[in-house]
Formats: structure tokens, C-alpha cells, sequence
């Protein structure tokens, strides 16, 4: 096990009607004035967003709104929240919605108290962000981890470029998770992040770090919780106790609590970030394609593991003789149940091409690097796992 630091300090409100206390978690974690940043229909829609403006007026919390994120959010809404948020003298980021409120919402926390342009610190002009205003969470989804991750992911929309800002101050002071409120989802949504948060277990899970049990022992925890509970889901989509799981997984399977004292690997998020920008499919869906060909193109560097994942995950049995027979049943297995949540398994079936391949490598390696550490990604290799996956 590898030497760890650990902070870890969001404040959790979870269950049924847990919106409504949203305005004395903002007073409580010293807001006054909050930005109301959400995406479009599903939050007014479903009735949410006026639960949450409700708790805000009744806490006595100032509020304005930002609407607009997309999925795979872009950098000229983070710019427009930053005025805006200057403007009105907000002192509390408050994203209502999924893994892109919230990221767009870390990219104007940090944007509101920067001199300088708030893209520093995803192109890595600064490697880490140390300020930024508080920010809360009102979850939509089960998915993405970033109501308590230290993580932001915002496209640049002059270049199309897909990049990460990273630091503790990012993690949200509160998130509010009501497990009802993503009954709302359509499939598609819901199985997108299912795959995202078994896939942040997985970039964890394959390792070179040696005598990490417990970090293992949880992260197969989870993916059998997630893996069970999906079929729960598809089988009843209203299952409360299924939601509820699920929920609490996404936000275990990315806090870093299983990330301690072990390299991570997050070769298959680099590239999946060239297909949700290429084709605009959901970041979950693109990592249910990319991660079965990245298994495939890469299990022998440590067969064991694979099969200890099959075996311990899937149930599969394990072979002594044939130990990679068994890594291969469980590389199946896990392409068997993104087949049976109806999401695509191939880059074909999202409107990919080969002859897309070269620039998708490009943009990959354009101002970042190294990828990879289990797997330490060459352009080679980035391109062989693409074609694998078509």
C-alpha cells in the first residue's frame, strides 16, 4: 500500500423530501446569496426546482438562477455563471442536477475568486485549484460521484477539448440526495450512470499497487451492489430501496474512500472523453464501449487480477489451469450486462467511424500527455483500443 493523505468533509442529507432542507444547509454552511445553476426541462419539469427555490425563500437565502447546462458541459456557460455570479456578489454555488450542473457549477466557483481565466486550471496552466466559493448540490442522478468528488470536467467550446480541474476545495460542503428524484430519469440516463460509476470503480480496481485488500474488498463490494441492484431497477424502475443503493454507490464509488494507497488507472475516461465529445453520447454510455475493448487490449499485463475480478465480481469460476480463461469470462460477462441494460456496446452504434480515429487520438493527446497507469497509454495504443471498439 502506497502512502495516502485523505480529506473528505461533504455533509450528506439523504432520503426522501431531502430538498427541502437545501436553504438551512446554504445558511448553515455560511451562504447568503446562492446561483441557482441547473440544465433545462427535467428539474422545472419534475417539480424540484421549485421545491428547492421554496427551501431557499424560506431559509431566508438570496437567490438567482443560471440555466442551460448541457450534457458534457461547456466552458462559455462556466464564463457567463462567473459574470453573473460577480455581478449579483453571490457567495454560494448551488448546481440542481447531475454530473454536468455540478461540474459547470465547481468551474464558476473557482472562476468567481480567480483574476485570471478559469481554464488555467483545466489546460494546467495551474495544476490545483486551492480556492473557490462554496459549493452544494442538489443530485439528480445516480452517476458521476461529483457531489462529493474534487473533480470538474468542462469542454473548452472554441477547441472542443475535454479536460479536468482537480482539488479538495472542490469537493461540494453538502449534497442533498433524494434516491425518488431519479425515478424521473428515462433508461438510457439512468443505465449511463450505472456504467459511470462501476467504471470509477474499475479504474480503481485494476492496479499495479501490491496489498491493497480492504480498497479492493470495497470496490467489489460496489460493483456486485451496483451490478445487482441495476437488474432490480430493470426490472421495477420506481424500486425505492434499488434507487436508493445505486445512489449511494455512485457517490462511495468516486469520494476517493476506495482510492487510498493505490495507483489509479483512468485510461479509459481519457479516451472515452473523445467520444461524448465527438458523437455526444452520454460520458456512461461511451465508457460501456470503451472499457471492454480497453480489458481486452490490456488483461495480460496482470491476468490474475482479471480473474480475481471475474470470479470475486461476476461469480465466475475460476480456473486454476487456465487462469486467463477466466479473465476472459469475466471481461464477457461485464459486455453480457451493458447488452442487457439496452446500452451500446460498440462505437458503430453511437455514429463513429473509423476514419474518425486519427483526430479522436489527436485531440486525446493535444495538451495532455500521459494517460494511463495500469496501462500507460501510447497514441498506438489509444487507437488500437478505438478500432477494437467500432
Amino acid at each position: 500500500m502506497d502512502n495516502f493523505q485523505f480529506y473528505s468533509p461533504t455533509f450528506f442529507e439523504f432520503g426522501k423530501g431531502a430538498e427541502a432542507k437545501t436553504g438551512e444547509l446554504v445558511k448553515r454552511f455560511g451562504g447568503h446569496k446562492a446561483l441557482v445553476h441547473y440544465g433545462g426541462g427535467s428539474v422545472k419539469r419534475s417539480g424540484l426546482l421549485d421545491r428547492v427555490i421554496k427551501s431557499l425563500d424560506e431559509a431566508g437565502v438570496a437567490h438567482v438562477e443560471l440555466g442551460g447546462v448541457q450534457s458534457n458541459p461547456f466552458s462559455d456557460l462556466v464564463y457567463e455563471g462567473i459574470e453573473l455570479a460577480k455581478k449579483e456578489k453571490v457567495d454560494f454555488v448551488l448546481p440542481v442536477g447531475g454530473g454536468s450542473a455540478i461540474d459547470s457549477g465547481k468551474g464558476i466557483a473557482l472562476g468567481v475568486v480567480y483574476d485570471g481565466d478559469f481554464w488555467d486550471f483545466y489546460d494546467g496552466t495551474c495544476p490545483v485549484v486551492t480556492k473557490a466559493l462554496p459549493v452544494g448540490v442538489v443530485l439528480t442522478s445516480a452517476a458521476t460521484g461529483s457531489e462529493a468528488s474534487t473533480d470538474s470536467v468542462v469542454t473548452r467550446k472554441e477547441t472542443n477539448l475535454k479536460r479536468c480541474a482537480e482539488g479538495d476545495i472542490l469537493r461540494p460542503v453538502f449534497s442533498v440526495m433524494n434516491p425518488e428524484v431519479t425515478m424521473t430519469l428515462p433508461p438510457y440516463q439512468t443505465y449511463s450512470g450505472i456504467i459511470d460509476m462501476f467504471s470509477h470503480c474499475m479504474e480503481r480496481y485494476f492496479t499495479t499497487t501490491k496489498e491493497v485488500a480492504l480498497t479492493d474488498r470495497l470496490l467489489e463490494a460496489l460493483m456486485i451492489v451496483i451490478y445487482r441492484e441495476s437488474k432490480r431497477i430493470k426490472a421495477d424502475p420506481n424500486n425505492y430501496e434499488a434507487r436508493a443503493n445505486v445512489m449511494w454507490c455512485g457517490t462511495q464509488a468516486h469520494n476517493n474512500i476506495t482510492s487510498v494507497g493505490r495507483a489509479q488507472d483512468w485510461g479509459t475516461h481519457h479516451l472515452e472523453n473523445q467520444l461524448s465529445t465527438f458523437y455526444k453520447c452520454s460520458h456512461g454510455a461511451g465508457l460501456g464501449i470503451l472499457h471492454p475493448s480497453w480489458m481486452k487490449y490490456c488483461y495480460k499485463k496482470d491476468i490474475m487480477r482479471f480473474a480475481q475480478f471475474a470470479v470475486r465480481v461476476f461469480g465466475c469460476e475460476m480456473n486454476f489451469e487456465n487462469p486467463e480463461e477466466t479473465a476472459l469470462n469475466g471481461i464477457d460477462k461485464y459486455e453480457e450486462w451493458i447488452k442487457f441494460m439496452d446500452m451500446p456496446t460498440t462505437i458503430t452504434e453511437i455514429g463513429g467511424k473509423e476514419e474518425d480515429i486519427p483526430a479522436m487520438v489527436d485531440d486525446m493527446f493535444n495538451g495532455a500527455p500521459n494517460h494511463g497507469n495500469f496501462l500507460k497509454i501510447t497514441k498506438e495504443d489509444a487507437a488500437a483500443i478505438y478500432k477494437m471498439a467500432l
